[in-house]
């Protein structure tokens, strides 16, 4: 097993990632909960590549096991989050609801290209998009498992069930006025 590079971390961080391994050393979801916590911790809400290396080597687990669970679950993300995140389900249901139009009307709503868009380019791929001032960012997932409410779009971790474009512009209005 290779060990952590000593300088890819500062080293509170590194010490605060030791404490998270040490704590949660053989409980069940472990790893679940050592990503949640060093996520929260990031300044931009997201998990660095040298962090997953770091809790890689510590907890003597395959760089892509650590990359597989991070890239499975929707609340974990590789890149660089905005401080407000709209989160709009593509889902077979809220897909056949509009959940398309809700993206591309949040997408217009903050002046957000395509081209930013942090994708292989399969549309069936989760999109992620972020304002240049980190305000906002856009992301699709899977599945809320909210189909029921469908479509479902998730603000700033609030649900909004059988949201609509007026909705969420309504929604982007009111987090733009408390800023």
């Amino acid at each position: 097993m290779q060990a952590p590079s000593a300088g890819s971390l500062p080293v509170a961080e590194q010490d605060f990632l030791d404490k998270m391994i040490v704590g949660r050393r053989g409980r069940p979801g472990a790893l679940l909960g050592i990503l949640e916590a060093a996520q929260e911790r990031n300044r931009h809400k997201y998990l660095p590549l040298e962090t997953l290396r770091y809790i890689a080597a510590k907890t003597e687990m395959p760089l892509s096991r650590i990359y597989s669970v991070a890239t499975f679950y929707a609340l974990f993300n590789l890149q660089p989050q905005g401080e407000n995140t709209i989160c709009i389900c593509r889902g077979t249901a809220c897909h056949t609801r509009g959940s398309r139009k809700l993206f591309q009307g949040a997408r217009l709503d903050l002046g957000l290209s395509l081209e930013d868009a942090d994708s292989d380019g399969n549309e069936a791929d989760k999109l992620l998009l972020t304002t240049p001032d980190r305000q906002f960012t856009v992301r699709t997932v899977a599945c809320f498992g909210q189909c029921a409410m469908a479509p479902v779009v998730e603000v700033n971790h609030r649900i909004c069930g059988h949201a609509t474009e007026r909705t969420l512009q309504r929604e982007i209005a009111t987090i733009r006025a408390g800023e």
